[in-house]
């Protein structure tokens, strides 16, 4: 039998769902695809993150270190000569300190230590690990050490950074610039005086004080202390007309770079602080005052001096036997003679003298630019006081105040406030003596070094004009004199138009019978051995190395000073 009813056949195409397998497929790979891109996506932003949090650490850091610099705990300006030549500046430097909580393993960390500072007293560093919370290792490490010590990646080393101050001329000017301590702070010198300033000018402080004559100087004090067997000397260069200091040198001094504490008084500031009897260099003060006061001219005559008087069972002499009876004024100061000295005085009268020496600034403490002066010891007036105090004796000041009065005894009687600091500003000159005193004055400076009789010979050097007056004391120890001696002598140089004061002094000088003088008179005479421990021998011979060595410089870079 025939079925004719059409049979419908459904066959399963085994591709039929083929397209979903695959697009399942192709899900799951893109969702894979996707997480791993979203992690590497969170790594790149959390990398990101990171660069941009170490970036702006970097530059947290610099504007720390900008602060540091404009601290004013850590900031100190630096300090230049009147060339422009650094004599205390201020650079970066890290310390090295150990937390001791923080160390892991001691006998470790001392094994490393000695591997970087071999020569460190490491029983005492082991005292310290013991008995401290914190110390310092090293201060002012080198790159060298700093890299090696960080990379023993302890946890107890930590470095700070610290601004620290320098010192590039070490001793040269130690007296004048002085120290701070460990907390930035100065101590001594400039740096205590100008404390304020230096923590916040930013641009550098310019002194009147030149390098180049400091160490020449400071060379020939160093060489005549060992001739002279001295404990200390000084000196002091400055212009007559306006006060600046070219040079201060005051020995023995000091490294300022060791930041040691000075107790020891042979350290003290002789030129500021030293505060001495200088004997016959008062004899100027004396002529000068009464040239002033208009009562006796140069050539004004005394007759009949005797050579010894009494006064109040103290005996006045000459040092000089050989000094005549008869003398004038100009000569007494030539020949350096103690009773003519006091007959001077006796004219002029006590409160008149007194009112001069004040006048010219030598009996009371001086105003400075250092804190470190000395204040003359107060004098008693009266008749006796005034005699002795005519011829230096009994009567005290510092060099830098020596150095101040014979300034405007020669520069036409003008004040002076001596500097260490460059002022561009010009000050009224204010007029205290009368024009006549300087005029009559320096040609018998002159003479003390030109002739035969003066006691400075050995400074004539030629062609610098130099005048002068010396000064011999004994030093008094508790109210009664010894045979140590204080020599002293100041220069005044050119005498025709004076720009310069040298004020000098040897403080115990012994004479030095291997030593041979050149006389500077054209004799080409040579002389071996020091005859007198008088300044005529010392300080004088001194003046004139420095002067030959230190002219040429005056006379080329400071011919035009005002």
């Amino acid at each position: 039998m025939n079925n004719k009813n059409p049979k419908i056949i459904i066959e399963e195409d085994p591709n039929a769902f083929l397209f979903e397998k695959n697009q399942s497929k192709l899900k799951i790979s893109f969702n894979r695809i996707s997480f791993i891109f979203f992690i590497f996506f969170i790594i790149f932003i959390i990398y990101s993150i990171h660069l941009l949090h170490l970036g702006s650490r970097s530059a947290k850091a610099k504007l720390t270190d900008t602060s540091i610099l404009s601290s004013d705990n850590l900031y100190r300006a630096d300090i230049i000569d009147r060339n422009g030549r650094y004599l205390s500046k201020t650079v970066s430097s890290i310390d090295i300190g150990i937390s001791t909580k923080k160390v892991i393993d001691k006998k470790r960390l001392i094994i490393n230590l000695k591997y970087i500072f071999p020569d460190k007293d490491f029983k005492k560093i082991k005292s310290q690990l013991e008995s401290k919370n914190f110390f310092y290792l090293e201060k002012k490490i080198s790159e060298e050490n700093y890299e090696k010590i960080m990379k023993l990646g302890d946890k107890s080393i930590q470095p700070e950074e610290k601004l620290t101050r320098i010192y590039p001329e070490k001793n040269l000017f130690s007296h004048i610039i002085g120290q701070i301590d460990d907390n930035n702070n100065g101590i001594s010198g400039l740096e205590k005086s100008l404390d304020i300033d230096l923590k916040n000018i930013k641009k550098p402080i310019k002194l009147t004080v030149d390098k180049d004559i400091q160490y020449l100087i400071r060379t020939e004090l160093i060489k005549f202390n060992q001739i002279f067997n001295t404990i200390g000397s000084a000196a002091i260069l400055m212009n007559v007309n306006n006060g600046e200091i070219l040079s201060l040198v005051s020995l023995p001094d000091f490294n300022p770079n060791k930041r040691e504490k000075i107790i020891d008084s042979n350290y003290i500031n002789r030129v500021t602080k030293g505060v001495y009897e200088f004997g016959s260099v008062f004899k100027t003060f004396t002529l000068a005052a009464a040239l002033n006061e208009k009562i006796i001219q140069p050539e004004t005559e005394f007759n009949d001096l005797p050579k010894m008087l009494n006064c109040a069972g103290f005996q006045i002499r000459e040092y000089d036997k050989k000094i005549p009876s008869d003398l004038t004024a100009e000569q007494i100061l030539v020949r350096s003679g103690n009773i003519g000295s006091v007959r001077i005085a006796q004219q002029l009268g006590e409160e008149k003298f007194k009112l001069f020496l004040s006048k010219i600034g030598v009996v009371e403490q001086i105003n400075f630019d250092i804190e470190e002066t000395g204040t003359p010891i107060k004098f008693n007036w009266g008749k006796c006081p005034l005699a002795t105090a005519s011829f230096g004796h009994g009567i005290t000041t510092t060099l830098l105040q020596l150095a101040k009065a014979y300034s405007i005894i020669v520069n036409g009687g003008y004040d002076i406030n001596p500097s260490l600091l460059m002022n561009s500003k010009k000050e009224k000159k204010e007029k205290i003596l009368d024009d006549e005193v300087s005029r009559k004055i320096l040609p018998i400076l002159r003479k003390i070094v030109t002739t035969k009789e003066g006691t400075a010979s050995l400074a004539n050097v030629n062609g610098y004009e130099v005048g002068g007056k010396t000064g011999t004391a004994e030093k008094s120890f508790k109210g009664s004199y010894s045979k140590k001696k204080i020599n002293s002598f100041v220069a005044i140089f050119p005498t025709s138009k004076p720009r310069f004061v040298l004020a000098l002094m040897l403080d115990e000088p012994k004479t030095n019978e291997n030593y041979i003088y050149h006389y500077r008179d054209g004799s080409n005479i040579k002389y071996k051995g020091t005859p007198f421990n008088t300044a005529g021998w010392t300080t004088v011979e001194v003046t004139g190395q420095i002067l030959e060595k230190i002219g040429p410089i005056l006379a080329t870079k400071y011919s035009e000073v005002n």
